[in-house]
């Protein structure tokens, strides 16, 4: 290769990829945990180097231009490699510290994350966690995590993941606001009471139909994507919601809906990439997470206590 024909600044391709990506310098700079000025210098300086414009402004936003289309392929792929050569450099590192990035949801990272990130200080008190709480899918193979608690079984190649258990899910309300609708038994009976609801898609009516609950947009009053949000109008009365039953059944402020009726049932898996599964650190957390979610997703019986 004739390295001397390589005429820009490889960092400031790394600025061009992610302002593609991300849409706005604003963006990008937050994304890379820079300085907004820094990186419009950098796209700017790339812009110089190439003799190109790369970018132009839309409203508060940036579109490729013909150009900077023409450019992405090459530099998406030089952004791959660099992940591929950081995930691989991480999985040789043998040493019992350093940083451990975990993603999971809003529940998980607030209700069974604690337990574990203390019993993980006592194992190995040299790592230091980051917990990415966040209700969307993080991307292993690009360092978005190191480790992941997933509902679903991963289909990506290059991952790691074991199956910890299916565990229970569950619709709660207080007793205050069951009895304010008039105290409903069957499922009938809830054809005018209020749900909290994730978001408008109608995925959660066809949840609700496996409880026997014919609802529609209008029993849907107060939609939030947060988890914790949800979870607490629910237990400040304001309607019936979903938890997972653990979670739930732990709650004194609440009490089941329908407890007799069987539950919606997913499973767990814990996710890693392999290249990273390497590294001793990654895989005796990996390891640490796998025992402690066993015993934490406990599904309770209708009625337990």
């Amino acid at each position: 290769m004739d390295w001397r024909s390589v005429n820009f600044d490889w960092n400031r391709a790394r600025a061009f990829l992610v302002t593609a990506e991300e849409g706005s310098l604003s963006a990008a700079a937050r994304a890379l945990g820079m300085a907004q000025p820094t990186l419009g210098r950098q796209v700017a300086a790339l812009e110089r180097e190439l003799g190109v414009a790369l970018f132009e402004r839309v409203g508060r936003g940036l579109t490729l231009t013909p150009s900077g289309l023409e450019l992405m392929d090459h530099v998406r792929a030089m952004g791959e490699a660099a992940a591929r050569m950081s995930l691989s450099a991480s999985g040789k590192a043998q040493a019992i510290e350093g940083t451990v990035s975990i993603s999971a949801s809003e529940t998980d990272a607030a209700f069974r994350l604690p337990p574990i990130i203390r019993k993980l200080r006592e194992t190995a008190p040299g790592i230091d966690v980051e917990i990415v709480a966040t209700n969307t899918e993080s991307d292993l193979r690009r360092r978005e995590a190191d480790i992941a608690i997933r509902n679903y079984r991963p289909t990506q190649p290059n991952l790691v993941a074991r199956k910890i258990r299916d565990i229970e899910g569950r619709i709660y309300a207080t007793p205050f606001y069951l009895e304010s609708i008039g105290n409903p038994s069957a499922p009938e009976d809830f054809a005018a009471a209020e749900f909290i609801g994730f978001n408008r898609s109608g995925e959660l009516i066809a949840a609700m139909a496996r409880f026997g609950l014919t609802l529609t947009q209008k029993n849907f009053s107060l939609i939030s994507e947060s988890h914790l949000v949800q979870w607490s109008h629910v237990k400040q009365g304001l309607g019936i919601g979903v938890m997972a039953a653990d979670i739930g059944d732990a709650e004194p402020g609440v009490v089941r809906v329908l407890p007799g009726v069987d539950p919606l049932v997913f499973p767990v898996w814990l996710v890693t990439h392999r290249e990273v599964h390497t590294s001793r650190r990654v895989r005796l957390v990996f390891d640490l997470m796998a025992e402690a979610l066993a015993r934490a997703y406990r599904v309770l019986p209708a009625g337990a206590e």
